[in-house]
């Protein structure tokens, strides 16, 4: 399912990577780590409030200095 086709607040771990293409391994490496956003376990399967991974990309961005110096 794509962020498009659904109307829940949420995104699996699939949905997330494909967001931001990466395989879910790496998703799950990210999480683990503690250097993605905030997942939430739900029996098997670990979901992502779409608020939370907005909010990660954009600080992934504004955290990005060699991005920010190539689009002066």
């Amino acid at each position: 399912m794509s962020e498009a086709t659904t109307n829940s607040p949420y995104l699996t771990t699939k949905e997330f990577a494909a967001l931001v293409r990466k395989s879910p391994a790496t998703v799950r490496g990210w999480r683990h780590r503690g250097v993605g956003p905030r997942g939430t376990r739900i029996g098997k399967e670990v979901l992502y409030h779409r608020d939370t991974v907005r909010k990660w990309l954009q600080a992934t961005t504004d955290a990005d200095v060699i991005g920010q110096r190539a689009s002066v």
